[in-house]
């Protein structure tokens, strides 16, 4: 369970992606923008020399 404002991952560089309701501040911090469950997946996308690579993406989804 994640409140809005807390941190969720302190990282050097975008090892994991902000999803849905996630923010990233300048340090590559990720924080909760609302209230809710935090969630972890791995999606596929293309790199810069069209190499498709798999990435993490924290998504906060909320309760109802």
């Amino acid at each position: 369970m994640a409140k809005m404002g807390s941190i969720l991952v302190r990282q050097r560089g975008t090892d994991v992606l902000p999803g849905k309701n996630v923010g990233m501040g300048k340090d590559h911090t990720l924080f909760a923008l609302k209230d809710g469950e935090v969630s972890l997946k791995r999606t596929r996308k293309m790199h810069f020399d069209n190499k498709v690579v798999l990435k993490k993406v924290m998504h906060v989804l909320p309760v109802a």
